[in-house]
């Protein structure tokens, strides 16, 4: 049997699960839709997805399970992506100091792809997920054509939700751009990366 569709209902309740589950991507996404608008949410959307979509498609040709075999790979993929959460946070943190966006919207917004790409590939946690989460769900298939169908699912999963969350924020956002919710959004969003940094180090 080449694909198990008797998995999918199991797999797509377990993926609803985990794609709500709030991460850095959906505050990113929020972050970058509320200040700077739809064309970034969605540039910092595709970026996200593009770096998803590699290390998926690593899981899937094999290639995942070899840097799983050596920590020092992931290892330094971890420091790295806490390191870029470091430094998101206090990039926010210090434009909260002095009072002015300006630092904080030239990082966080004036490239919003490369941003969201570079969160998502330095988190070796989405190999990790795939590694162990995907498997689970093989049954009968093939396993090759079965990870993938599965890859697929949540990926677009994950990009519909990441999309309803990017249009929301653009949508509310002429409503929230008063000095003390966007003061607010960026303590949360300074708190959440600095929280997901020391999470990928320890």
């Amino acid at each position: 049997m080449l694909f198990d569709f008797g998995q999918v209902p199991a797999f797509l309740i377990a993926c609803a699960v985990v794609i709500v589950t709030p991460g850095v991507d959906a505050f990113l996404l929020l972050r970058t839709s509320l200040r700077s608008g739809t064309r970034a949410g969605l540039l910092a959307l595709g970026g996200i997805h593009t770096a998803a979509a590699l290390q998926v498609a690593l899981v899937i040709s094999g290639l995942g399970v070899l840097l799983a075999q050596y920590p020092v790979v992931l290892t330094g993929l971890r420091w790295v992506g806490a390191a870029y959460l470091l430094y998101l946070a206090v990039s926010i943190t210090r434009g909260l100091i002095r009072r002015s966006g300006g630092e904080t919207e030239e990082v966080m917004s004036a490239r919003p792809f490369r941003q969201g790409f570079l969160t998502n590939i330095t988190n070796p946690k989405m190999i990790l997920f795939a590694l162990a989460f995907l498997p689970q769900f093989i049954g009968s298939g093939e396993p090759a054509p079965q990870l993938a169908m599965l890859a697929v699912m949540f990926l677009g999963l994950a990009a519909v939700w990441e999309l309803m969350i990017v249009l929301a924020a653009s949508r509310v956002a002429g409503r929230l751009k008063r000095p003390g919710v966007t003061t607010a959004l960026d303590a949360v969003c300074a708190a959440v990366f600095l929280t997901m940094s020391v999470g990928l180090v320890v």
